[in-house]
């Protein structure tokens, strides 16, 4: 049951994000709160994996759970990269104008989906769309950690501005430093590059059925914070548009 609590933890890690805790929050660091909820994410991941081994459609997904080496990497690196996405939404102003819950529990809902999807051998999705490589693997896995490096360096010129949602925080401003000289919406890149990365690492069809499904996810919340900022900044964004790209230079 190892593979299927890990799997299963890796979107509850994602989708708790922010501390909601009240007083126990403040005695504690960050990383202990971090390791914390990885605890109570795989916990609940065990549950619901115990659960599930009784469900025979699931067998039939455990019976492919000898993951590969390579698989077993990429998804440390999604873990890790959680890990620090919790510790930087620390740094986040107060919200000043935001999109609705519903509208960020459909794109949490989307792309949690699609990470399962991305990394479960789901039965009837398990042909191979690329040939099974050692130098694939290698290649998915610098790409998947290029992109991790290009989401922190992204989160890093954002600051305060940061939010997992769709917002206009308090004292807002528009960052045009970094990577944002170029790509309007550099995080979201690099979770595409991530995304990417891990799907060649897979090399089997459900890998890019996952892919099209963060893609249609990122586009829409691309332009519910395109809308947002030109709301909020008017003719200064209209120019930083027309001098970078949303999201992928050279194609949007």
């Amino acid at each position: 049951m190892t593979a299927p609590c890990v799997i299963l933890a890796l979107p509850l890690r994602i989708y708790w994000g922010v501390d909601r805790w009240a007083a126990v929050k403040d005695a504690m660091t960050r990383p202990t709160r971090v390791l914390l909820k990885m605890a109570a994410a795989g916990a609940v991941g065990a549950l619901i994996g115990a659960r599930l081994s009784h469900w025979h459609a699931f067998q039939a997904v455990r019976g492919h759970m000898n993951f590969p080496i390579g698989m077993w990497l990429s998804v440390g690196l999604w873990m890790l990269f959680s890990v620090y996405w919790s510790i930087a939404a620390k740094d986040s102003a107060a919200t000043k104008t935001s999109e609705s819950g519903t509208s960020r529990q459909l794109h949490l809902i989307a792309v949690n989906v699609a990470l399962l999807l991305l990394v479960l051998p789901v039965p009837g999705l398990t042909r191979r769309f690329l040939p099974a490589s050692y130098f694939l693997v290698a290649a998915g896995l610098t790409i998947q950690a290029a992109f991790i490096l290009l989401a922190v360096w992204a989160r890093r010129h954002l600051g305060s501005n940061w939010s997992g949602e769709v917002r206009i925080a308090a004292e807002h401003k528009l960052v045009r430093s970094g990577p944002y000289r170029f790509i309007r919406h550099p995080i979201y890149t690099a979770v595409l590059g991530m995304y990417c990365g891990t799907a060649i690492v897979s090399g089997e069809i459900h890998a890019p059925i996952a892919l099209a499904i963060v893609i249609l996810a990122y586009w829409r919340k691309i332009h519910l914070e395109e809308r947002s900022l030109h709301e909020a900044f008017g003719a200064e964004h209209e120019a930083y548009r027309r001098e970078s790209w949303a999201w992928i230079p050279g194609v949007y």
